[in-house]
Order: C-alpha cells, then structure tokens, then sequence
C-alpha cells in the first residue's frame, strides 16, 4: 500500500475519483461506506442492501445528504445520477455490479448465496471485485480467481480482514527471504461450539452484533473460515485439524508454536494457528540461518531466536477495504487471492443430534460449527463444506453430536447459485 495516499490524492486533484460499489450495508458496509465517502480520489458511488432503510442509515451516518443522492433499481438512472455526480441508493445488487461508471464492487453481504451472484455478475461485467465475505470466497474463491483472470479483472480478499492483514506480514516477511514457519491470528474468546444465537442472545444484542454473527465467531466457525482463506492463499495448513488454539502472549508465542522436539505444540513447521491471548492481531514467526541476520535482528530487540515474531496488534475489518478497491483499480494487484486450487476447506460438524428429515442451518446457527481441514481429507470424507449449507438443507439420516457432516448425509438444494458454482469448480480443480 506504499504511497496510496498520493495517488489517490493525484485522482482526487484531477476529479478522476475511483467509482467504487459496496453490496451490504450492514456493520461491515455502513464502516466502508462512512470512510470511503471520507477519503480522497474514491466515492461510495453505489451502495446496495435488500433493505433500502440500511442504505439511508448508512448514507446519513456517513453524513451524506438527501440531495446527494438518488434512489433508484434501474442502472439506466444509476448511470445518470453518476454522471451528474450523486452517489446511488439501491436494493438491486445488479445496479452495482453492471452500472458502466462502477470500476470496482465489494460484497459486504457475509452471505454465500448472494456472494456467488454478486461476484460472477461483477466478473461478467469487467469489474474488479472485492470480497469482504471471506465465507464465501473459501466455498468458490479459486473458481472465481480463475473467472476474473480470464476476464482481466482482479479477484481479491479484504485489507483489513484478518486473513488480508496476516497476508501482508507473510508477504513482508517472504519477500525478505526469511524462513516463514507459522503465521495466524489472534481470538479474543474461548471457543463455544455449543454456542447458539439463542444462548447468546442478550449478550449478542448488549454488543450491538446481531446473535447468529456472535454466535459465528463464539462457537469458532468464523475463526476456521478466516483460517481457511489463509491456508488458501499460502499453502499453509492447520497442525491439526480445527487448530490447537492455544493460550499466549506475544513474548511467548515464539516458543509456544515450536515444534514439540523444540518443546512447543507443533508437530511440524508450515503452518497456520489462532492463539487465544493475542487478540485483534495477526502474527508471522520467521527464522534465519545466516549469522549475521541473526545478530542484527538480536541487536534490535527481535529476541535470540531461533524463531522470531512480527507482530500486528490491529486490524480494521472493513475500514481498511477501500484500500484493497484502490489498489484493484489503480495497480491491478490483490491484497490476498486463492492458488490455482483449495488447499484446506472448513467443514461442517454437528452441534447436536441431527434427526432425519430436520432442516440444517449453517454458519452461526444451531445445528452445526465449522472446522478447517485439509482439502484431501475433506475430500476423502466426502465433508459438506459448511459454506453450502442453506436454509434448505436437510438430513438425508440421523446425524451424532459431534459428527462430520458428509455429503452423502444431507439434502443440497440443486437451485443452488452457490452450490452450481461450486461443481463446476470441483469439476475444474478435482
């Protein structure tokens, strides 16, 4: 992100300001919209909810006034009032994605069925596309890389997201040709995986987080799809599967994530981790066989090795997004993107006995919590990937507490966009 201030300063100067779309005004994209709208060289132009009042809500927390913008399902009259320029209300995700003057869409929706929609529609029309919807981007994100390479627009996860922020220590800490071993984040709060939206309901509703997405991250599910685009986008795999979760502190973490030959957990080096005690950051440990870098990092104050921590004891979720759009636009660069194929994949586990016939819900709900697994493995289970899951999901058998869910178990619905999508990338990269 070196030296984005000036160029979007420069854009700003020649009134050639980034026309940016944003799919879900809820917390994450009421946050964007608010400093995108703060920000120089770049403009919420179009910001899409199936709740028009989010939009507004969000409009005027961002202090955007009625006369400056137009409310409208029509790309037509989009594409006018962008011209003229107002920013753009709308429930038709279709108006941010193909309206002409939008170079960049970011999904803010956290939903997979919406997510696939709104990232092909966005690929099909020649715009960059940025998910900050990590659950969907880790059911069909190589798939979709592939789709936008094809069409010569960038595919890319969020800056600011934990699996963006890790993503450029790694990057940093690669480039200098360091010797990467275990990179991850940070969770501020045991894992629950008997969570439900209801046993957390007031505590949810004191926070001001609606009760399924603090039930995502308390019962783990959200920790293991964040972990999963990591693994995705490095090659990194889990120790173990879900993780080992451990308690830490900065100072200690070096030896804590050693191998066990070292006296510390691992069983083996490559891998990624999320460490209770550490929260909201993201860490990479890295060694060095040369001498003298060795040295230098002690003479610093890294520590005496052999494993040493970068540390990044922040990250701004959505706010940090625009960043990622501007980058997309003005560079063509990713902030963190998928390989050619999965390499780990969150699968769904049962939270409770499972009867046949019962209706299954997905992510933050009461029925199952996700784990990160190796892509084989999952494959050899025949897993359900967590992210397929929706609100037609049904047990094909009775299912145990604790069970992996496989996909020989449940009913999938064959409508499915998301689900479509995700065959043809398994047919793609087996």
């Amino acid at each position: 992100m070196l030296r984005m201030n000036y160029k979007l300063q420069k854009l700003e100067e020649e009134q050639n300001q980034i026309k940016a779309s944003i799919v879900g005004a809820g917390q994450m994209g009421r946050g964007l919209t608010s400093q995108m709208n703060n920000m120089k060289g770049m403009i919420p132009a179009v910001v899409v909810d199936t709740d028009i009042n989010r939009v507004l809500e969000a409009f005027e927390k961002s202090n955007i006034k009625k006369d400056q913008y137009v409310i409208t399902n029509n790309r037509g009259v989009a594409e006018d009032a962008l011209k003229k320029g107002k920013l753009v209300a709308s429930e038709n995700f279709h108006v941010a994605t193909e309206t002409e003057s939008v170079q960049v869409v970011i999904d803010a929706t956290g939903e997979n069925e919406a997510g696939a929609q709104i990232a092909v529609s966005a690929i099909k029309n020649k715009k960059h596309i940025v998910m900050l919807n990590v659950e969907a981007d880790v059911v069909f994100g190589p798939i979709l890389k592939k789709m936008a390479d094809n069409q010569g627009v960038v595919y890319t996860g969020s800056a600011g997201d934990e699996p963006g922020a890790v993503k450029e220590l790694f990057d940093f800490a690669d480039a200098l040709g360091f010797d990467v071993k275990v990179f991850g984040k940070g969770k501020n709060n045991k894992v629950d995986i008997e969570a439900t939206p209801e046993s957390l309901y007031h505590y949810a509703i004191g926070r001001g987080v609606a009760p399924r997405m603090q039930c995502a991250f308390t019962d783990g599910s959200k920790t293991m799809v964040e972990m999963t685009c990591m693994a995705n986008a490095t090659g990194f795999v889990p120790d173990v599967r879900g993780g080992h979760g451990p308690e830490s502190s900065i100072k200690d973490i070096t030896k804590v994530l050693s191998t066990k030959e070292e006296g510390g957990i691992l069983n083996s080096y490559n891998t990624i981790e999320w460490v209770r005690g550490i929260a909201p950051g993201v860490f990479v440990i890295f060694s060095s066989d040369l001498p003298f870098v060795k040295h230098e990092l002690s003479y610093i104050e890294m520590g005496d090795g052999p494993n040493y921590v970068l540390y990044r004891p922040y990250h701004l979720c959505s706010l940090e997004t625009p960043l990622t759009a501007a980058r997309a636009v003005i560079e063509q660069e990713s902030t963190i993107v998928p390989l050619a194929g999965p390499v780990c994949e969150t699968i769904a586990v049962a939270k409770k006995d499972i009867k046949q016939g019962e209706l299954i819900d997905g992510i933050g709900g009461f029925c199952t919590y996700g784990t990160i697994d190796t892509y084989e493995t999952s494959k050899a289970l025949n897993a359900l990937p967590q992210g397929l899951i929706t609100d037609k999901t049904k047990a094909l058998s009775d299912i145990k507490k604790g069970e992996v869910i496989t996909m020989d178990k449940v009913y999938l619905d064959p409508n499915s966009y998301a689900l479509k999508l995700r065959q043809r990338q398994d047919e793609i990269f087996g």
